[in-house]
């Protein structure tokens, strides 16, 4: 009798995650159910799957071949299964997006908001992330970069207008020391630090003037990992932070802070939502894209 599609499903998620109680976690049962179907899968196999250690999970031989074997299978399935939400009254399905805070905060937030109490069966699971993640590996439907840094075998959707990073102070900062002329200047104020999985490790500020680029590694007194904590840093007069211009807008308009290198300050191309060129559209999923589409754009890369 062939093997039981869920045990096989269980074998999928465990090699995925390395873990048995992360895997767990995503099947949504417990850790000691898991374990006690993989047994019995390779007890009726009679073979072994997995190298088991109390840090980690490996594949053996066999469990490689048979991850190569079913994988692409499961995975057709759930494609299928999802494709058939196009009959129901009403789209549905579950959407998972991964992107950086300032993009979900600016755009896929806002616009979702509104689109979403239209669509009841649509879910949509956001997860943050500032590194190059591999969308395909980790299994997301899609996720958000700026243009220059999404793989060209992607399909890229513009969902925002240009971005320009500014670098700002509060005036209680600048009160003790005079902005910085140059970009080279930051060497000498106390800067606000990003911590980015895509750059490596701190985020070099980067700056364009008449076609020259500059990359500075500034530092300072304080290292975050999101933006809105820099802006909350060079609002308490902490030092100097680089952020996108539209969350530092109001507090330039109100005087809380100032910006410096202001000929510096060059646009990025926007943010787009790309996904894989072999993905299927579901319904849900192409009324996500739809919703999410910068209107004045000239539409989607397919290149």
């Amino acid at each position: 009798m062939p093997e039981n599609l869920n045990n096989l499903a269980a074998f999928l998620a465990v090699a995925r995650e390395g873990n048995f109680t992360r895997a767990a976690a995503k099947l949504g049962v417990s850790q000691s159910a898991l374990s006690q179907t993989i047994r019995g899968l390779e007890a009726r196999l009679g073979v072994r799957l997995l190298t088991r250690t109390t840090r980690s999970v490996s594949l053996t031989e066999a469990g490689e071949r048979l991850l190569r074997s079913i994988a692409p299978r499961l995975e057709g399935i759930e494609v299928e299964l999802e494709a058939l939400s196009a009959l129901r009254e009403k789209p549905a399905g579950s959407i998972r997006i991964t992107a950086g805070d300032h993009a979900i905060h600016s755009l896929l937030w806002p616009k979702l908001a509104k689109f979403l109490p239209n669509y009841p069966d649509i879910k949509v699971e956001f997860v943050i992330d500032y590194g190059l993640t591999d969308i395909v590996a980790e299994r997301y439907d899609a996720g958000v970069r700026l243009g220059e840094q999404v793989a060209r075998d992607m399909i890229a959707v513009r969902i925002g207008p240009d971005v320009r990073f500014v670098a700002v102070g509060a005036r209680s900062y600048f009160a003790k020391r005079p902005p910085p002329k140059t970009p080279q200047d930051l060497i000498g104020h106390n800067c606000i630090n990003l911590r980015l999985p895509t750059y490596g490790g701190l985020y070099a500020w980067e700056f364009e003037k008449d076609g020259r680029e500059l990359r500075v590694r500034v530092e300072g007194q304080l290292v975050f990992s999101s933006v809105f904590q820099a802006l909350d840093g060079a609002l308490a007069g902490l030092g100097l932070a680089y952020v996108p211009g539209d969350l530092a807008e109001p507090h330039l308009a109100k005087g809380r802070l100032k910006q410096a290198l202001e000929e510096w300050s060059a646009p990025w191309s926007g943010y787009h939502l790309y996904y894989p060129h072999r993905r299927q559209s579901s319904p849900a999923f192409a009324l996500i894209v739809d919703a999410l589409r910068y209107r004045d754009a000239p539409g989607e890369r397919k290149s």
